[in-house]
């Protein structure tokens, strides 16, 4: 008995010697997990777990960061063998599902089970997908975070700055704020920004994840004019997507375009000049078609975004800052495209269309006449009219195969 405890004082004295020396337990434990992310194509996600029973069962959760009404997880069965110690994997393959944007942020845990009906569940941690084909320098201001990897400070330090004005100009022209900060990535062209993306169109110089909060563009040093212009766009859609974020919020193109594009300053020359030719020979599109996809044809493209660009002036000039931010308040709530103009302005887009047009030096276009529906009783009277016809027509046919027997049979 003096020996046993002996033992057990022994033991105790190791305890509090050396801690990190523990007695074998039933139970699961993690020896490794990480994410290995390869942009834009995957994240392979890999974890090594032991326990006293063999395991039986690995789920991969996992979560993106982004804007959302109610935080959405993912679950998924990982590859591995049971045993009582495994190796287990998952790759999320974005050519399946779609890419995520540089800079995006995945939170994952696992989820382990072992044949004694142990489960434990790990503490959640966060890989970022990040371009590591390029060696980043990045720039900050209140609202924004640059990141490039091409071109001196001062390339940069323009772009944030045209980036703040942006902003400034659509506060205080729209009363619309950024309401998080935003991420803008220079990719150093066109073409290089195109490798960033899964499935990108061959036209593609620059787009807004705005779930995410992250703009991706390709400028070069030398076409900082344009690159201005164009984080001003994309910032923009972001502004305006924040603004009327929730279950409902649906905007017409033209709204969201055109708040885009009154964001980069005037008018660019070329879109002015399309716009003015297609006034004089009265050849606009309607605000209605404009509500939905624009052409993809880029001279009809063009001249949608002009137009764009002008009606959202015509509503500032006559109306105010404070009725476009009434009206995305609306739009955010869930009405529809006529419903919101109406409620705001005292218009629908056909009444939007003919005031826009007459202030451009035009006559107001028709309003087509709506179609009558029919009500019951025409609906009765048609069947009753139909069924007459069909009787006679019947009668008739009838009548016709009496008298041809009739001949015939004489003829015998």
């Amino acid at each position: 008995m003096k020996r046993l405890c002996l033992l057990l004082i022994v033991a105790l004295a190791l305890l509090i010697a050396f801690p990190g020396i523990s007695v074998a337990q039933d139970e699961i434990t993690v020896l490794s997990s990480d994410a290995d992310p390869y942009f834009p194509y995957r994240i392979t996600f890999n974890l090594e777990a032991e326990s006293s029973s063999e395991i039986t069962d690995i789920d991969l959760a996992y979560r993106v960061e982004r804007l959302s009404l109610v935080p959405i997880s993912c679950r998924v069965d990982a590859d591995f063998t049971p045993g009582l110690r495994v190796n287990a994997t998952w790759t999320w393959n974005m050519l399946e599902t779609g890419g995520l944007p540089p800079g995006a942020e995945v939170e994952y845990w696992w989820l382990i089970e072992d044949a004694a009906g142990q489960k434990i569940e790990t503490s959640p941690a966060t890989v970022k997908f990040d371009d590591l084909r390029y060696d980043w320098s990045s720039q900050t201001s209140d609202q924004v975070t640059l990141y490039w990897y091409e071109g001196a400070y001062s390339f940069a330090e323009e772009l944030i700055d045209a980036a703040d004005e942006a902003l400034q100009r659509l506060a205080s022209d729209t009363g619309v704020s950024l309401e998080h900060p935003a991420k803008i990535y220079i990719y150093a062209s066109f073409e290089e920004l195109r490798g960033a993306l899964v499935y990108p169109f061959e036209w593609t110089g620059g787009l807004a994840f705005t779930d995410y909060g992250i703009i991706a563009i390709g400028i070069s040093p030398d076409n900082l004019t344009w690159g201005k212009r164009t984080i001003a766009h994309e910032l923009a859609h972001l502004v305006v997507h924040q603004a009327v974020f929730g279950p409902y919020g649906d905007l017409p193109t033209w709204l969201d375009e055109g708040l885009a594009s009154y964001a980069e300053g005037e008018l660019r020359s070329d879109f002015q000049f399309q716009l003015n030719e297609a006034i004089s020979e009265d050849e606009l599109f309607s605000v209605r078609s404009l509500s939905s996809s624009f052409p993809t044809d880029p001279d009809e493209a063009r001249l949608s975004y002009a137009q764009s660009y002008s009606l959202v002036q015509f509503l500032l000039d006559n109306y105010g800052r404070d009725k476009i931010l009434e009206l995305l308040d609306v739009f955010k709530e869930g009405s529809g495209y006529d419903d919101a103009l109406l409620q705001v302005y005292g218009f629908d887009m056909d009444g939007l269309n003919a005031l826009w047009r007459v202030s451009l030096g035009l006559e107001p276009q028709p309003t087509p006449t709506p179609t009558v529906p029919l009500v019951v009783s025409d609906v009765l009277g048609i069947s009753l009219l139909l069924g007459t016809i069909l009787i006679v027509g019947l009668v008739f046919a009838a009548l016709f195969i009496y008298l041809t027997l009739r001949s015939l049979r004489r003829r015998q």
